[in-house]
């Protein structure tokens, strides 16, 4: 009898011994910001730039404004915009979407992009977890801006796991971007395309100066990338 105690209870901390050595450790915010910093330059290596589609949609009470827009951004990261049809409220499209464009693309400019990029320098961070964000394992961190900037946010974001990328951004500007915006909460989205992970949604509640508050949503799609980065997304899905 004591012989089978003995036994039951040394089985018993054999399995909690195995159950505490399969818990998997989290990063630290910090660790996991170095990781996506470190992976985020290794992409840009090798996506030699490439070419999308957006749409952008608002809507409120009285308004209602469409614009679709054809993206290139060069290896360097810069972006242009060149705009292939727009309708509806002209005062939403000159003070919102105009406006838009004109940030965002200063913005992604070699010398500006230091502004907006997710580091050290930029913010403090908090970690927050783990989340299953589309079947994939994510780091949860909280970011609290340094300084004001319309360039920063202040929010969450969610890091893959496995690829350390970005798969979610929810917040909002640690600035207001535009005297016309009083206020502008944000849900921007990820996802992996062969190598890269690129944005596919953005949807915000603005609450505007000239015409209240609306629902501003951005569509991504027709992605190509260039040549070479194309041919390393094909390598590297036949190497798996």
């Amino acid at each position: 009898m004591k012989t089978a105690i003995v036994l039951l209870v040394s089985s018993a901390s054999l399995l909690r011994v195995q159950a505490a050595s399969e818990v998997v450790a989290i990063p630290s915010a910090s660790d996991v910001v170095a990781h996506l910093m470190e992976r985020d330059a290794e992409r840009q290596a090798v996506l030699s730039g490439y070419a999308a589609t957006r749409r952008y949609t608002l809507d409120n009470k009285s308004r209602h404004a469409s614009m679709v827009v054809h993206l290139t951004v060069d290896p360097d990261g810069s972006k242009k915009f060149a705009i292939v049809d727009e309708s509806g409220s002209g005062t939403v499209r000159k003070h919102v979407f105009h406006k838009i464009l004109e940030e965002e693309s200063a913005a992604s400019s070699p010398k500006q992009r230091g502004q907006s990029q997710i580091s050290p320098e930029n913010y403090w961070f908090e970690s927050a977890g783990v989340e299953m964000v589309n079947d994939r394992r994510a780091y949860v961190i909280d970011l609290k801006p340094r300084k004001e900037s319309k360039y920063l946010i202040a929010g969450r974001i969610w890091v893959d796991a496995e690829d350390y990328a970005l798969m979610r951004v929810e917040g909002k500007p640690a600035k207001n971007p535009s005297f016309w915006i009083k206020s502008v909460h944000f849900v921007h989205e990820y996802r992996k395309n062969g190598l890269f992970w690129f944005p596919v949604s953005n949807r915000s509640e603005t609450d505007a100066r000239i015409f209240g508050k609306a629902e501003l949503v951005i569509e991504y799609f027709d992605y190509a990338e260039n040549s070479s980065a194309l041919s390393a997304s094909a390598a590297h899905e036949a190497g798996k």
